[in-house]
């Protein structure tokens, strides 16, 4: 059976194309990230087709590129658009009008006046400990030492994915049984921040295994990339990403560990050891404590356990049982 032919982006009227590429371009030149750069470009183009069928369909009375008052009721009808006919979570529809407002600010034209979707932030999922025991057991079974130096340092120095897949050689400092990771996080508008993150003992191990098998692979010379591919380049998120999902898969957790969900288990291991709430947010790099604060809050598996403490006929609470042991 012929394969699938690969469909590409919508084509939109001149205007709007040009509007696309100068807004893509001015992308190239911001102090983003690569996946950011990506997002935001896409969005966008999502938002200019929107945007070309709603002024077929509508009598919008001036161009919402260049009009104030018609930029705002155009995304105030994105939004609407995004929420009854997309479908889309909250957050999804509030990074799309993040997206549209960097677009305008671009423009000269600043944000538009649409609210925000309002967004109940669950806490950060992350694994018990069953599960955490589960998947380091499916990690050190894994036969390649740059996989599980890859898939210790979420876990174990809280980085992002791609945080993780931009470290350099550079970044790792091991000295005997002390160690520092220097971990950069593109900030948007205020830059790079770099963050430096103790190494704990069995990411030092991994990362030293790695060390030392990296140097025999393809390109190691011609490139300061600390995570390399088979063919000598930088890893990407994406190559990372499959290969956490490997390893899931060889534990049964296909569907519960991904990259995010390992930052934030060490994100809630800290917090719930007692670990300074200041300390836990400069160690994950967030700029708000806020961020921070969503660790400290009650998983499901913690509303069953408090529940199970409640007594039942003709026995004790799980309180009372664990009193007399006491």
């Amino acid at each position: 059976m012929a394969g699938r032919r690969r469909r590409g982006p919508v084509p939109l009227p001149a205007a709007l194309e040009s509007a696309h590429a100068i807004y893509v371009a001015e992308l190239a030149q911001a102090p983003l990230s690569p996946e950011s750069r990506r997002t935001y470009a896409s969005k966008v183009r999502q938002y200019l087709v929107w945007l070309d069928s709603w002024l077929h369909a509508t009598d919008a009375g001036g161009d919402p590129l260049s009009d104030p008052a018609v930029r705002d009721r155009a995304v105030r009808e994105w939004r609407t658009h995004l929420v009854t006919v997309a479908g889309l979570a909250p957050a999804s529809i509030n990074n799309a009008l993040s997206a549209v407002d960097d677009l305008y600010i671009r423009r000269g034209m600043g944000r538009a006046a649409a609210q925000r979707v309002d967004v109940t932030a669950p806490p950060p999922r992350a694994l018990d400990e069953q599960a955490q025991l589960c998947w380091l057991r499916a990690v050190e079974a894994h036969p390649s030492a740059r996989d599980r130096a890859l898939a210790a340092v979420p876990f174990y120095a809280g980085a992002r994915i791609a945080e993780t897949v931009r470290l350099d050689i550079g970044d790792v400092e091991i000295r005997g049984t002390a160690g520092l990771l220097r971990i950069r996080n593109h900030g948007g508008s205020v830059g790079t921040r770099i963050r430096e993150v103790p190494v704990h003992p069995k990411l030092r191990d991994d990362l030293r295994r790695w060390l030392t098998e990296r140097a025999d692979w393809p390109g190691a010379r011609s490139t300061p990339a600390l995570f390399l591919n088979h063919r000598g380049s930088r890893l990407t998120v994406r190559g990372a990403r499959d290969i956490i999902a490997r390893i899931a898969a060889a534990a049964g957790q296909s569907d519960a560990v991904t990259a995010h969900v390992l930052r934030h288990t060490f994100g809630t291991n800290l917090v719930r050891g007692g670990t300074d709430l200041v300390l836990v947010a400069e160690l994950l790099g967030h700029a708000r404590l806020e961020t921070t604060r969503s660790y400290t809050e009650p998983s499901a598996t913690d509303r069953t356990e408090a529940l199970r403490l409640l007594p039942e006929p003709g026995g004790t609470s799980r309180r009372g049982a664990r009193d007399r042991r006491a």
